[in-house]
């Protein structure tokens, strides 16, 4: 069966397998990265859960016969550990992350049967499943490893086995030897700390996240990033001298702009009112949970910089009360220039609104590249995993500015008010609006994405052959 089936490649279409984790700062990627493909004429199996699934966008009715979703029950574990209907990172605390991960290992005997029985040219996988690589060595399966961090920050940590000795906070506050051009990307401090505490975890599933990535990294015949060279060129390139196996850039995968239905007509009234660039749209996602003084803290600093906004803000999980998950007379002092908006939101369809000019977030990465598509200024306040090092290389390149810190983390309304003044109105800030508008037409150019950066990936995917852009 399998020589049969190799042997019809030629004629049929490329099949693709996606494996991502159970968290939605890696399944839209994949999503994402599955749909430009589909464009390409490759049929694509997407695993995850029912719930992650529903969660997900639609497909597009043309791309429908060539993108196939497969639902696969998340296994319970024992004492009813994970709540009911927990799927995701997001329907849980961190402090549960790990349980999720044990769940989400026992999908190995449901991900192997259906390798088994659909026998795809290609896995495309995330860090986590571990296992996958033994049920594609089991069924001639190639696997390829989709980093979703940073080009950035994979190649400040390094890969697997470049850095001696397991990482420590101290390794990790300035930039390794191997990054040989001029650098400020690095951990300060107490995100080091931080880094390395969760690199090295063992969780529930007996397993760490660095034995995770080693062992699909030494497996694997490619790794992607969602990247490109005339954003991260250098660090692109730096990444592959130390690997032997091809790194492949597939571009930033930008979305087409979509069209919203009626639900949020109130947001785009208040929009429309407002000036051209003059409003800071501020969200940092559905994962981050901000503590009380976080939110205050950025509450007074958008009061205090006096700009108009337009908030994102998550219900926090220590407030059940909407009234005091924001300071006392906030919404009344502030309600002649900004605007509160809890639950969904339709961000990428806001952010293209012409009124729109800077974005206040933590700068994970498919926020960056939303940003950049509508050539929006930068203010960046990081907080986990590679949030940082984006930062730092968004600070570096001119497009961005990074709210200030202290030793232990925290920051103040100042300077969260002094940061977004420099970035939308003050003399001072005006390299940096010009850079971000700039950068709009190489994050923003759908067609060198996918005609060029997705196009060369398939052209890999056909022949295994990579040949640097």
């Amino acid at each position: 069966m399998q020589q049969a089936h190799l042997g019809n490649m030629a004629e049929n279409p490329i099949r693709v397998t996606m494996i991502p984790w159970s968290a939605f700062g890696h399944l839209i990627p994949f999503f994402k990265l599955s749909i430009a493909l589909a464009k390409a004429g490759v049929h694509v199996s997407f695993i995850s859960t029912p719930k992650n699934i529903q969660r997900l966008p639609k497909i597009p009715s043309t791309l429908s016969h060539l993108v196939h979703f497969v639902e696969l029950p998340l296994p319970s574990l024992d004492n009813d550990i994970l709540p009911e209907g927990a799927e995701t990172t997001l329907d849980i605390p961190f402090e549960k992350h790990e349980y999720l991960k044990a769940a989400y290992d026992k999908l190995q005997d449901a991900v192997k049967q259906f390798v088994a029985n659909q026998l795809p040219d290609w896995i495309i996988c995330d860090f986590n499943p571990h296992w996958v690589v033994d049920i594609a060595q089991e069924f001639q399966v190639k696997l390829i490893l989709f980093v979703i961090i940073s080009a950035t920050g994979a190649t400040f940590i390094g890969p697997p086995g470049t850095r001696t000795g397991p990482l420590s906070p101290e390794s990790l506050t300035a930039p390794p030897e191997w990054v040989t051009f001029p650098s400020s990307v690095a951990f300060r401090k107490h995100e080091a700390i931080h880094f390395c505490a969760g690199s090295y975890k063992v969780s529930s599933s007996g397993v760490s996240d660095f034995e995770r990535i080693i062992k699909l990294h030494g497996a694997s015949k490619a790794v992607l990033f969602r990247s490109c060279y005339e954003i991260e060129g250098e660090y692109l390139n730096a990444f592959q001298k130390l690997v032997e196996k091809p790194v492949i850039p597939i571009g930033l995968l930008p979305v087409e702009r979509q069209v919203v239905d009626g639900c949020s007509d109130t947001i785009f009234e208040w929009l429309d009112k407002q000036a051209s660039k003059s409003v800071v749209f501020v969200g940092f996602g559905s994962e981050l949970k901000l503590s009380k003084d976080q939110v205050f803290e950025i509450a007074y600093g958008l009061e205090e910089s006096q700009l108009p906004f337009l908030w994102a803000l998550r219900k926090p999980s220590w407030e059940s009360n909407d009234e005091y998950s924001l300071p006392v007379g906030f919404i009344e002092r502030t309600s002649n220039r900004g605007s509160v908006c809890k639950g969904w939101i339709p961000q990428l369809e806001i952010l293209a609104h012409s009124s729109i000019g800077g974005s206040l977030f933590h700068s994970g990465l498919g926020s960056v590249i939303e940003n950049l598509q509508f050539g929006h200024t930068l203010v960046v306040l990081p907080f986990n995993i590679d949030q940082p090092l984006i930062a730092r290389f968004l600070v570096e390149k001119g497009l961005a500015i990074e709210v200030k810190r202290n030793e232990d983390g925290s920051f103040t309304r100042n300077d969260i008010a002094a940061s977004l003044r420099q970035a939308m109105v003050l003399e001072e800030g005006k390299k940096i609006r010009n850079n971000t508008r700039e950068a709009a037409a190489i994050v923003g150019n759908l067609k060198l994405h996918q005609d060029h950066y997705v196009a060369a990936f398939v052209q890999f995917l056909k022949n295994g052959i990579w040949k640097p852009i």
